[in-house]
């Protein structure tokens, strides 16, 4: 067979230096360090500054990278595995999760989550906000929407909302007989609220999961986390939860 013109293309420039500074990633600098500049790293690989743009704007798309204005170019940590498919299942709030709780209140819920919680129009229910948080890096932020019903007890609590009320809806579910969960992943762009929970642009790619609770045959509660996708990776198998990845990542996810 005669060889392809795709075979014939040589490999750019900056995707083999790519490959030179994931090596130089992983066996010279630690997370949080930040590279010398430009004009430095350009001089040692022997390369036009514009090819090492290339290079590291494709390296902070894979999230080996971050790259801040006023701070330079630091090594990402590992990136955060966010479970799918997984056989353990536990409420939101449970002992030694990493989500911390931000704040709460009440109000109607988008209209895709009320027809889940099956609420009835202009309904309103408690939105507790959370976020989570890896290597003092903003890694997701999540709104749990918890109707009434679910945790009648929380109406005779004195905070109307904030995080105080937000640990009592919490706390009210653990009451609650989880007969199961299912979730859901796609991938979306930051809305204005999720970026600056999240320290990005508006826009940004982001992993959006949805995650439903059932109890007593209904929906109890619904889950809907945003995650940066620079920093985080789809991981498949029994493992359950959110876990932290703490060894270091050579491809991309």
């Amino acid at each position: 067979m005669g060889t392809t013109q795709l075979e014939t293309v040589p490999e750019p420039k900056y995707w083999h230096l790519k490959t030179v500074l994931t090596e130089a990633l992983d066996s010279e600098f630690t997370v949080g360090e930040i590279l010398p500049n430009e004009r430095e790293l350009a001089a040692r690989f022997g390369v036009a500054r514009a090819t090492l743009r290339q290079a590291l704007e494709q390296l902070e798309l894979e999230g080996r990278l971050h790259r801040r204005r006023g701070v330079g170019t630091t090594v990402a940590p590992p990136r955060v595995g966010v479970a799918v498919g997984s056989d353990e299942q536990d409420w939101p709030g449970a002992l030694g999760e990493a989500w911390q709780t931000a704040g709460s209140e009440s109000d109607v819920p988008p209209a895709a989550v009320a027809r889940m919680l099956e609420t009835l129009d202009g309904e309103a229910v408690h939105i507790v906000r959370r976020t989570r948080v890896s290597n003092g890096l903003p890694v997701a932020a999540e709104l749990l929407y918890v109707p009434g019903s679910s945790v009648p007890d929380v109406s005779g609590i004195d905070n109307p909302s904030g995080t105080a009320r937000g640990r009592a809806v919490l706390r009210e579910l653990q009451r609650l007989g989880l007969e199961g969960q299912d979730r859901s992943v796609e991938l979306g762009s930051a809305r204005a609220d999720d970026a600056r929970e999240l320290d990005r642009l508006p826009g940004a790619p982001v992993l959006v999961v949805t995650t439903r609770f059932f109890a007593a045959g209904r929906t109890a509660a619904v889950s809907v986390a945003t995650y940066r996708a620079d920093t985080c990776r789809l991981t498949f198998g029994d493992s359950g939860g959110v876990e932290i990845h703490h060894g270091p990542e050579r491809r991309a996810s």
